[in-house]
């Protein structure tokens, strides 16, 4: 394997107009490895990485009859992620109180099940349990399969919070075709509950919450949040809401 093949360089920054919604490299060096990527050498905002070289795709396995088994796996990683340091944690890590302010106002305008969102994020973060470094954005497509090294995290939010908001992209993901699937996303409810040793009705409380977070960003670019929509309406109804 050549030297370019085996690392990759690349540049974290803030990446969008919400100056709460970034990719950023302090939480990867701050896990050392440790269920995340490898970052090998950095300066300033630049980083050098191991690349991931694995055959394995999580997206494939959930497309193709390993659904459960995809879903035990990203939540093993993240229970990596979640594990206590000795050292102590980076200070610029974003709360999720801020991370969720577009919610509330975009509830406002639209109603709905935003409002119920709404509603349910205040709940949440009002009394946050199990508090760790969160990943913020875990899904199929970002744990990636680094041969030797295992399944790694990738594409950090640079977050501090509950640990169980750290599962809701796996009940959204790979696509919206598994996403929605008739039975798929009370299935994985209990899967994702199971494995990473959640309260299941704390875990769909999360999922409605963000799924109103997404709906309400993706509204506010001026497209439409269909399958946010629908996760949301999914969960709020196998809470009771719907």
């Amino acid at each position: 394997m050549s030297p370019s093949s085996r690392y990759l360089f690349m540049v974290a920054r803030r990446q969008d107009r919400k100056s709460a919604r970034r990719l950023d490299g302090e939480s990867l060096i701050w896990w050392a490895g440790e269920g995340a990527a490898r970052v090998l050498a950095h300066d300033g905002d630049a980083l050098l990485m191991e690349r991931a070289t694995g055959e394995q795709s999580l997206v494939e396995m959930a497309r193709n009859g390993r659904d459960d088994e995809a879903s035990r796996i990203i939540c093993a990683v993240a229970s990596r992620l979640h594990a206590p340091r000795d050292c102590p944690p980076p200070r610029s890590l974003v709360p999720l109180t801020q991370w969720f302010a577009e919610l509330e106002p975009a509830a406002a305008r639209h109603g709905g099940i935003l409002r119920v969102a709404a509603a349910t994020a205040r709940e949440l973060l009002s009394e946050p349990r199990d508090v760790v470094v969160l990943h913020g954005d875990i899904h199929h497509g970002n744990i990636l399969d680094f041969g030797p090294w295992g399944w790694l995290a990738i594409d950090p939010k640079h977050l501090i919070g509950e640990r169980g908001f750290d599962f809701v992209n796996i009940l959204r993901n790979p696509d919206a075709q598994a996403a929605l699937a008739p039975g798929r996303f009370s299935r994985q409810a209990t899967v994702v509950a199971d494995a990473a040793r959640l309260d299941r009705t704390r875990l769909l409380q999360w999922t409605l919450a963000f799924t109103g977070l997404s709906a309400a960003w993706i509204l506010g670019d001026g497209d439409q949040p269909e399958l946010d929509l629908a996760v949301a309406e999914l969960a709020a109804a196998e809470l009771g809401q719907g």
